[in-house]
Protein backbone atom coordinates (compact mmCIF):
# COMPACT_ATOMS: atom_id res chain seq x y z
CA UNK A 1 0.00 0.00 0.00
CA UNK A 2 2.92 2.58 1.00
CA UNK A 3 4.48 1.65 -2.17
CA UNK A 4 1.10 2.38 -4.46
CA UNK A 5 0.78 5.65 -2.45
CA UNK A 6 4.05 7.06 -3.08
CA UNK A 7 4.01 6.18 -7.14
CA UNK A 8 0.70 7.65 -6.80
CA UNK A 9 2.76 10.52 -5.27
CA UNK A 10 5.28 10.37 -7.87
CA UNK A 11 3.20 10.73 -10.92
CA UNK A 12 0.96 13.91 -9.66
CA UNK A 13 4.04 15.35 -7.90
CA UNK A 14 5.12 15.13 -11.58
CA UNK A 15 2.16 16.30 -13.34
CA UNK A 16 2.26 19.29 -11.39
CA UNK A 17 5.91 20.08 -11.77
CA UNK A 18 5.27 20.68 -15.82
CA UNK A 19 2.31 22.60 -15.80
CA UNK A 20 4.26 24.99 -13.29
CA UNK A 21 7.51 24.46 -15.81
CA UNK A 22 4.60 25.39 -18.69
CA UNK A 23 3.90 28.75 -16.40
CA UNK A 24 7.41 29.78 -15.92
CA UNK A 25 8.02 29.65 -19.91
CA UNK A 26 5.17 31.86 -19.94
CA UNK A 27 7.21 34.65 -18.20
CA UNK A 28 4.43 34.24 -15.17
CA UNK A 29 7.19 33.15 -12.48
CA UNK A 30 8.29 36.27 -10.05
CA UNK A 31 10.66 34.47 -8.24
CA UNK A 32 14.15 33.16 -9.48
CA UNK A 33 13.96 29.60 -11.45
CA UNK A 34 15.53 27.94 -8.46
CA UNK A 35 13.11 29.87 -5.95
CA UNK A 36 10.12 29.03 -8.10
CA UNK A 37 11.29 25.19 -8.08
CA UNK A 38 12.06 24.97 -4.60
CA UNK A 39 8.97 26.56 -2.98
CA UNK A 40 7.10 24.27 -5.73
CA UNK A 41 8.80 21.35 -4.94
CA UNK A 42 7.95 22.20 -1.09
CA UNK A 43 4.18 22.57 -1.77
CA UNK A 44 4.00 18.91 -3.45
CA UNK A 45 5.82 17.17 -0.68
CA UNK A 46 2.44 18.78 1.54
CA UNK A 47 -0.15 17.12 -1.01
CA UNK A 48 -3.42 16.61 1.43
CA UNK A 49 -5.05 13.60 -0.50
CA UNK A 50 -8.43 14.00 1.89
CA UNK A 51 -9.29 16.93 -0.80
CA UNK A 52 -9.45 14.04 -3.10
CA UNK A 53 -10.97 12.07 -1.36
CA UNK A 54 -13.99 14.36 -0.10
CA UNK A 55 -13.94 15.54 -3.94
CA UNK A 56 -14.84 12.26 -5.77
CA UNK A 57 -17.35 11.37 -2.58
CA UNK A 58 -19.45 14.66 -2.96
CA UNK A 59 -18.89 14.17 -6.74
CA UNK A 60 -20.22 10.81 -7.52
CA UNK A 61 -23.01 11.49 -4.87
CA UNK A 62 -24.18 14.21 -6.36
CA UNK A 63 -24.19 13.00 -10.03
CA UNK A 64 -25.74 9.58 -9.06
CA UNK A 65 -28.77 10.88 -7.20
CA UNK A 66 -29.66 13.73 -9.75
CA UNK A 67 -29.17 11.04 -13.04
CA UNK A 68 -33.30 10.94 -13.75
CA UNK A 69 -32.81 14.97 -14.58
CA UNK A 70 -29.36 14.53 -16.36
CA UNK A 71 -31.40 11.97 -18.68
CA UNK A 72 -34.78 14.17 -19.05
CA UNK A 73 -32.02 16.88 -19.58
CA UNK A 74 -30.16 15.42 -22.39
CA UNK A 75 -33.15 14.05 -24.26
CA UNK A 76 -34.78 17.08 -24.50
CA UNK A 77 -31.04 18.52 -26.03
CA UNK A 78 -30.69 15.77 -28.15
CA UNK A 79 -34.31 15.80 -29.50
CA UNK A 80 -36.44 18.56 -29.59
CA UNK A 81 -38.65 17.62 -31.96
CA UNK A 82 -40.04 14.46 -29.44
CA UNK A 83 -40.15 16.41 -26.55
CA UNK A 84 -41.38 19.51 -26.81
CA UNK A 85 -42.85 20.12 -23.03
CA UNK A 86 -40.95 21.11 -20.71
CA UNK A 87 -38.73 18.80 -18.17
CA UNK A 88 -42.05 17.37 -16.52
CA UNK A 89 -44.11 16.79 -19.64
CA UNK A 90 -40.84 15.60 -20.96
CA UNK A 91 -40.66 12.73 -18.01
CA UNK A 92 -44.17 11.46 -18.11
CA UNK A 93 -43.13 11.01 -21.88
CA UNK A 94 -39.81 9.09 -21.33
CA UNK A 95 -41.17 7.06 -18.25
CA UNK A 96 -44.53 6.27 -20.65
CA UNK A 97 -42.50 5.39 -23.65
CA UNK A 98 -39.53 3.45 -22.38
CA UNK A 99 -40.35 2.87 -18.71
CA UNK A 100 -39.09 4.49 -15.28
CA UNK A 101 -36.20 2.27 -15.04
CA UNK A 102 -35.26 4.31 -18.53
CA UNK A 103 -34.37 7.47 -15.98
CA UNK A 104 -31.66 5.30 -14.32
CA UNK A 105 -29.43 4.81 -17.56
CA UNK A 106 -26.22 5.83 -17.30
CA UNK A 107 -26.12 6.01 -13.79
CA UNK A 108 -23.24 3.69 -13.90
CA UNK A 109 -20.80 5.28 -16.28
CA UNK A 110 -21.84 8.87 -14.15
CA UNK A 111 -21.35 7.60 -10.34
CA UNK A 112 -17.86 5.85 -11.71
CA UNK A 113 -16.54 8.91 -13.59
CA UNK A 114 -17.90 11.51 -11.68
CA UNK A 115 -15.82 10.16 -8.93
CA UNK A 116 -12.79 10.00 -10.51
CA UNK A 117 -13.38 13.79 -11.97
CA UNK A 118 -14.50 15.01 -8.63
CA UNK A 119 -11.87 13.48 -6.46
CA UNK A 120 -9.36 15.57 -9.48
CA UNK A 121 -11.41 18.52 -9.52
CA UNK A 122 -11.16 19.56 -6.26
CA UNK A 123 -7.75 18.16 -5.62
CA UNK A 124 -5.89 19.12 -8.06
CA UNK A 125 -7.89 22.60 -7.41
CA UNK A 126 -6.79 22.53 -3.80
CA UNK A 127 -3.19 21.71 -4.09
CA UNK A 128 -2.72 24.42 -6.66
CA UNK A 129 -3.76 27.34 -5.40
CA UNK A 130 -1.26 27.94 -2.49
CA UNK A 131 1.39 26.69 -5.07
CA UNK A 132 0.15 29.18 -7.55
CA UNK A 133 -0.42 32.25 -5.27
CA UNK A 134 3.03 31.31 -3.58
CA UNK A 135 5.10 30.89 -6.77
CA UNK A 136 3.50 33.32 -9.28
CA UNK A 137 1.19 35.02 -8.28
CA UNK A 138 2.09 36.60 -4.79
CA UNK A 139 0.53 40.08 -5.56
CA UNK A 140 -2.64 38.67 -6.67
CA UNK A 141 -4.32 35.48 -5.08
CA UNK A 142 -7.39 35.56 -7.55
CA UNK A 143 -5.47 35.09 -10.06
CA UNK A 144 -4.17 31.95 -8.55
CA UNK A 145 -7.68 30.34 -7.76
CA UNK A 146 -8.84 31.53 -11.37
CA UNK A 147 -5.76 29.20 -12.70
CA UNK A 148 -6.28 26.62 -10.17
CA UNK A 149 -9.85 26.37 -11.48
CA UNK A 150 -9.01 25.65 -15.09
CA UNK A 151 -5.89 23.40 -14.38
CA UNK A 152 -8.23 21.60 -12.37
CA UNK A 153 -11.17 21.43 -14.65
CA UNK A 154 -8.88 20.25 -17.45
CA UNK A 155 -7.35 17.67 -16.09
CA UNK A 156 -10.67 16.36 -15.03
CA UNK A 157 -12.87 16.68 -18.16
CA UNK A 158 -9.53 14.35 -20.24
CA UNK A 159 -10.68 11.82 -17.67
CA UNK A 160 -13.87 12.13 -17.67
CA UNK A 161 -14.44 12.16 -21.40
CA UNK A 162 -14.39 8.39 -21.72
CA UNK A 163 -17.43 8.01 -19.19
CA UNK A 164 -19.17 10.64 -20.58
CA UNK A 165 -19.20 9.14 -23.97
CA UNK A 166 -20.87 5.88 -22.68
CA UNK A 167 -23.37 7.59 -20.59
CA UNK A 168 -24.68 10.00 -23.37
CA UNK A 169 -24.59 7.16 -25.78
CA UNK A 170 -26.63 5.07 -22.92
CA UNK A 171 -28.97 7.68 -23.14
CA UNK A 172 -29.32 8.84 -26.94
CA UNK A 173 -28.80 5.59 -28.57
CA UNK A 174 -30.19 2.01 -28.05
CA UNK A 175 -27.35 -0.48 -29.05
CA UNK A 176 -25.96 1.02 -25.44
CA UNK A 177 -28.86 0.80 -23.13
CA UNK A 178 -28.30 -2.47 -21.76
CA UNK A 179 -24.80 -2.24 -21.59
CA UNK A 180 -22.52 -1.45 -18.10
CA UNK A 181 -19.18 0.71 -17.66
CA UNK A 182 -17.51 -3.30 -18.08
CA UNK A 183 -19.11 -3.86 -21.15
CA UNK A 184 -19.97 -0.25 -22.66
CA UNK A 185 -16.59 0.99 -22.78
CA UNK A 186 -14.91 -2.42 -25.11
CA UNK A 187 -17.90 -1.76 -27.04
CA UNK A 188 -17.52 1.71 -27.78
CA UNK A 189 -13.24 0.89 -28.56
CA UNK A 190 -14.28 -1.79 -30.50
CA UNK A 191 -16.92 -0.21 -32.62
CA UNK A 192 -15.56 3.52 -33.01
CA UNK A 193 -11.68 3.37 -31.35
CA UNK A 194 -10.62 4.86 -28.69
CA UNK A 195 -8.94 7.85 -30.92
CA UNK A 196 -12.67 8.63 -31.66
CA UNK A 197 -14.03 7.78 -28.25
CA UNK A 198 -11.29 10.71 -26.70
CA UNK A 199 -12.32 12.97 -29.37
CA UNK A 200 -15.02 14.66 -27.67
CA UNK A 201 -11.94 16.05 -25.42
CA UNK A 202 -12.24 19.61 -26.80
CA UNK A 203 -16.32 19.83 -26.18
CA UNK A 204 -15.59 18.21 -22.73
CA UNK A 205 -13.09 21.20 -21.75
CA UNK A 206 -15.49 23.56 -23.11
CA UNK A 207 -18.19 22.59 -20.46
CA UNK A 208 -16.09 21.70 -17.63
CA UNK A 209 -13.03 24.46 -17.53
CA UNK A 210 -16.14 27.31 -17.44
CA UNK A 211 -17.93 24.69 -15.06
CA UNK A 212 -15.37 24.37 -12.42
CA UNK A 213 -14.61 28.01 -12.59
CA UNK A 214 -18.08 29.42 -12.05
CA UNK A 215 -18.40 26.47 -9.42
CA UNK A 216 -15.36 26.81 -7.41
CA UNK A 217 -14.02 30.19 -7.25
CA UNK A 218 -17.37 31.31 -6.79
CA UNK A 219 -17.99 29.02 -3.56
CA UNK A 220 -14.73 30.10 -2.69
CA UNK A 221 -15.43 33.58 -2.50
CA UNK A 222 -18.80 33.53 -1.63
CA UNK A 223 -18.12 31.69 1.14
CA UNK A 224 -15.19 33.81 2.47
CA UNK A 225 -17.61 37.08 2.32
CA UNK A 226 -20.55 35.40 4.15
CA UNK A 227 -18.30 34.16 7.24
CA UNK A 228 -17.00 38.12 7.08
CA UNK A 229 -20.50 39.51 6.82
CA UNK A 230 -21.23 36.74 9.88
CA UNK A 231 -18.10 37.83 12.04
CA UNK A 232 -18.63 41.61 11.37
CA UNK A 233 -21.86 41.36 12.45
CA UNK A 234 -21.86 39.02 15.15
CA UNK A 235 -24.48 36.69 14.55
CA UNK A 236 -25.45 34.45 17.54
CA UNK A 237 -25.97 31.62 15.79
CA UNK A 238 -23.63 27.96 16.71
CA UNK A 239 -20.62 27.62 14.93
CA UNK A 240 -22.18 24.67 13.33
CA UNK A 241 -25.57 25.68 12.27
CA UNK A 242 -23.36 28.78 10.80
CA UNK A 243 -21.38 26.47 8.67
CA UNK A 244 -24.15 24.97 7.41
CA UNK A 245 -26.36 28.04 6.21
CA UNK A 246 -22.43 29.34 4.64
CA UNK A 247 -22.30 26.15 2.83
CA UNK A 248 -26.23 25.90 1.56
CA UNK A 249 -26.39 29.72 0.78
CA UNK A 250 -22.80 29.73 -0.89
CA UNK A 251 -23.09 26.32 -2.63
CA UNK A 252 -26.55 27.69 -4.05
CA UNK A 253 -25.55 31.33 -5.58
CA UNK A 254 -22.29 28.75 -7.61
CA UNK A 255 -24.16 26.63 -8.63
CA UNK A 256 -26.19 29.35 -10.72
CA UNK A 257 -22.57 30.66 -11.83
CA UNK A 258 -21.24 27.76 -12.96
CA UNK A 259 -24.90 27.15 -14.93
CA UNK A 260 -24.63 30.23 -16.71
CA UNK A 261 -20.62 29.77 -17.41
CA UNK A 262 -20.86 26.33 -18.71
CA UNK A 263 -24.52 25.91 -20.29
CA UNK A 264 -22.86 26.73 -23.89
CA UNK A 265 -20.69 24.52 -23.50
CA UNK A 266 -22.62 21.60 -22.03
CA UNK A 267 -24.94 22.34 -25.43
CA UNK A 268 -21.54 21.80 -27.37
CA UNK A 269 -21.05 18.54 -25.69
CA UNK A 270 -24.14 17.51 -25.53
CA UNK A 271 -24.40 18.08 -30.29
CA UNK A 272 -20.79 16.02 -30.42
CA UNK A 273 -21.79 12.90 -29.77
CA UNK A 274 -25.63 13.24 -29.94
CA UNK A 275 -25.28 14.56 -33.47
CA UNK A 276 -22.18 12.44 -34.78
CA UNK A 277 -19.86 15.00 -34.47
CA UNK A 278 -17.24 13.18 -32.31
CA UNK A 279 -15.05 13.05 -34.73
CA UNK A 280 -11.39 14.05 -34.96
CA UNK A 281 -11.27 18.21 -35.79
CA UNK A 282 -15.09 18.13 -35.22
CA UNK A 283 -15.22 20.73 -32.26
CA UNK A 284 -15.42 23.90 -34.84
CA UNK A 285 -18.12 22.27 -36.92
CA UNK A 286 -20.14 21.55 -34.04
CA UNK A 287 -19.48 24.94 -32.71
CA UNK A 288 -21.12 26.07 -36.60
CA UNK A 289 -23.91 24.51 -36.78
CA UNK A 290 -25.28 25.22 -33.30
CA UNK A 291 -24.97 28.84 -34.64
CA UNK A 292 -26.87 28.21 -37.89
CA UNK A 293 -29.72 26.77 -36.06
CA UNK A 294 -30.56 29.64 -33.79
CA UNK A 295 -27.80 31.83 -33.22
CA UNK A 296 -26.29 32.68 -29.84
CA UNK A 297 -29.78 32.07 -28.17
CA UNK A 298 -29.20 28.46 -29.41
CA UNK A 299 -26.21 27.60 -26.89
CA UNK A 300 -28.39 28.29 -23.98
CA UNK A 301 -31.67 25.78 -25.15
CA UNK A 302 -32.43 23.70 -21.96
CA UNK A 303 -30.99 25.88 -19.51
CA UNK A 304 -34.24 25.98 -17.16
CA UNK A 305 -34.15 22.38 -17.02
CA UNK A 306 -30.19 22.54 -16.49
CA UNK A 307 -30.82 25.11 -14.21
CA UNK A 308 -32.32 22.89 -11.82
CA UNK A 309 -30.08 20.09 -12.62
CA UNK A 310 -27.08 22.16 -12.11
CA UNK A 311 -28.71 23.44 -8.87
CA UNK A 312 -29.20 20.61 -7.57
CA UNK A 313 -25.97 18.66 -8.16
CA UNK A 314 -23.59 21.64 -6.98
CA UNK A 315 -25.82 22.48 -3.73
CA UNK A 316 -25.98 19.02 -2.86
CA UNK A 317 -22.21 18.42 -3.99
CA UNK A 318 -20.35 21.44 -2.19
CA UNK A 319 -22.63 20.93 1.33
CA UNK A 320 -21.73 17.40 1.38
CA UNK A 321 -17.58 18.41 -0.14
CA UNK A 322 -17.85 20.59 2.79
CA UNK A 323 -19.23 17.80 5.49
CA UNK A 324 -16.87 15.33 4.10
CA UNK A 325 -13.86 17.86 4.57
CA UNK A 326 -14.04 18.30 7.96
CA UNK A 327 -15.16 14.66 8.84
CA UNK A 328 -11.62 14.48 7.95
CA UNK A 329 -10.40 17.39 9.82
CA UNK A 330 -9.74 19.96 7.23
CA UNK A 331 -11.46 23.83 7.50
CA UNK A 332 -14.86 24.49 5.87
CA UNK A 333 -14.52 26.50 2.63
CA UNK A 334 -13.69 29.67 3.30
CA UNK A 335 -13.23 29.62 6.89
CA UNK A 336 -9.74 30.33 7.04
Amino acid sequence: MKKDTSSSRSVLSSLLVGVLLVFHQMGSVHASPSAAGSAALQALKSIDYRYFVAGGTCAAFSHGITTPIDVVKTRLQADPKKYKGGLLDATVQICQTDGPTTLLQGLGPTVIGYGVEGAMKFGVYEVCKPILSTVFFPDNPSLAFVWSSFLAGAVAAVLLVPMESLRIKQVTDVQYRDDTVLTGIPKLIRQDGFVQMMSGTWAMLAKQVPYTFGKQVSFDIIAATLYQVVLSRRVTLSAGVQKWLVSIVAAFCASMVACLCSQPGDMILTETYQGGGDRPGAFGRVVRTIYQRGGPAEFFRGTSARMVHVGMIITSQLVVYDLVKQLLGLPATGSH
